[in-house]
């Protein structure tokens, strides 16, 4: 039981619960206490997963779309009417804050459902005529498919990947993260409840260089989705390779927040706010602050006021603001990067360390000032509650210090000139842009990342381009 909740936490394999022969432990990151014992895969239990997955791709795959869209858009419909209870399991995995789980981030896992329900019924391609022949474009199931989701947002971003793969055709395995693996077990009972095929969809729990390797690896999954670090994301890519596995990787980002002096300024700081959300631990945020020089005293002042104002503790509580971070480990790596920083004789201006008051993982927000260029607190993924803010003189040098990273993921821009937002937009190196707004994903639209944030596009026909072996049928005229 999790939170008065009952949550299985062994593996879902073929309609049915697997337990290992070991376990690792969950801990919540709130009170770094163990939540519960979950069953710990590798090799043999990819393996039981990957033959589950292939039997239950023979029905699943088979099923006419629209019958295959009515069991999605139940699953849908049920994430929905147990969002509260996800969601207060989910708080008590990974720190997220209960009142953004149960009003948003859970409603929205069980729209991705929905939503690629509708999709799979309108998936369509015009014929087209080439000299007279025929060509026909169809979108067939690839098989099995991995999805490997990361712990800041465990159910919605897996459902992200799960939902269309599924609407493809696809038997899904995923594999959720071991530092919150809970909401993925209340998935399966949700599938099952929704009338899935045994074997439509699997979870395999486990430790990452166990479970995720040996499915990764394996020479009978046709489609590989993870989300993570770049380090990881090479591996998975080398791994998957060797196949010649297709792949979708999400690597994470450095974002900008350009911010013009022709801005609201009163949204621009409320937006910049929003930057230290989940704890800072959003792969989108906009963690380089890029204010033009005429307002960028005048943005830190307010900037600074609206940050102390915050509060930060439990995340169950209604009144709280920022929750801790996810593990000692990943607490201990951003208290490096900061310290680092810090020894660089980098100028911090808010924060700079841990929550002493509250304890545990609970890490202050954090704002340096003018770091340099090349400074690793700019160019690495701190991924907790850490920005950094520069300022600069014209447009181009703002694009310059924005593009001035590895990464590619996304960028938000404040202006008041319509002209400068396209202009500013088109020179992004970013696979989303958004200019005077931030984090609006519209699933028509694609998603994916530049550079070292990652390989290819997913959202509305994307995904089933991804997700589907994309045909096309040539027909020569009948006489």
């Amino acid at each position: 039981m999790v939170e008065g909740i009952e949550v299985s936490t062994e593996h879902w394999i073929g309609g049915e619960r697997v337990a290992s022969a070991s376990t690792f432990t969950d801990i919540s990151p709130i009170d770094e206490t163990p939540i519960a014992e979950v069953a710990r895969g590798g090799a043999d239990e990819a393996e039981a997963a990957v033959d589950a997955a292939k039997k239950g791709f023979e029905t699943w795959g088979a099923m006419a779309p629209k019958e295959r869209a009515e069991i999605i858009r139940r699953v849908g419909e049920l994430i929905e009417e147990r969002a509260l209870d996800i969601a207060k399991v989910e708080t008590r995995d990974n720190g997220s804050l209960l009142g953004s789980m149960t009003n948003s981030v859970i409603p929205r896992a069980g729209y991705n459902f929905r939503f690629f329900a509708d999709e799979l019924e309108k998936l369509a391609f015009d014929d087209f005529d080439t000299r007279g022949h025929t060509n026909h474009v169809s979108w067939n199931p690839s098989g099995v498919a991995v999805v490997i989701t990361p712990w800041n947002a465990p159910l919605m971003l897996a459902t992200w990947r799960i939902a269309p793969a599924l609407a493809a055709g696809d038997a899904v395995i995923a594999k959720p993260p071991e530092w919150a693996p809970l909401s993925a077990s209340l998935l399966a009972d949700i599938t099952r409840d929704a009338g899935m095929p045994d074997g439509a969809f699997n979870v395999v729990q486990g430790i990452g260089e166990e479970a995720g390797a040996a499915l990764v690896a394996h020479p009978d999954v046709g489609r590989v989705a993870f989300t993570g670090s770049v380090a990881t994301g090479k591996l998975v890519a080398a791994s998957a390779g060797a196949n010649l596995t297709a792949v979708s990787l999400e690597l994470g980002g450095k974002a900008p927040f350009l911010i013009f002096a022709d801005t609201d300024l009163d949204a621009a700081v409320k937006q910049a706010v929003n930057q230290f959300d989940n704890a800072g631990q959003v792969c989108l945020a906009g963690t380089r602050l890029l204010v033009e020089d005429a307002i960028h005293d005048e943005f830190l002042e307010r900037f600074t006021e609206a940050v102390a104002a915050l509060r930060q503790g439990d995340p169950r509580q209604e009144t709280t603001d920022i929750g801790p971070q996810i593990t000692r480990e990943h607490f201990d790596r951003v208290d490096g990067y900061v310290r680092r920083a810090k020894a660089e004789g980098i100028e911090v201006v808010f924060g700079g360390g841990p929550n002493e008051e509250l304890g545990g993982l609970y890490y202050r927000p954090t704002l340096f000032r003018e770091p340099p260029r090349s400074a690793e607190i700019v160019q690495h993924e701190v991924f907790g509650p850490v920005l950094t803010i520069q300022r600069f003189g014209t447009e181009d040098e703002g694009v310059a210090l924005a593009n001035d990273t590895t990464y590619g993921l996304s960028a938000i821009v404040y202006t008041g000139d319509p002209a400068r937002a396209e202009r500013v937009s088109s020179a992004l190196v970013a696979g989303t842009v958004w200019v005077n707004s931030f984090y609006v994903r519209d699933l028509r639209a694609p998603f994916g990342g530049s550079r070292n944030s990652g390989i290819g596009r997913e959202g509305g026909f994307w995904s089933f381009d991804f997700y589907s072996d994309v045909k096309n049928v040539c027909m020569a005229p009948w006489t």
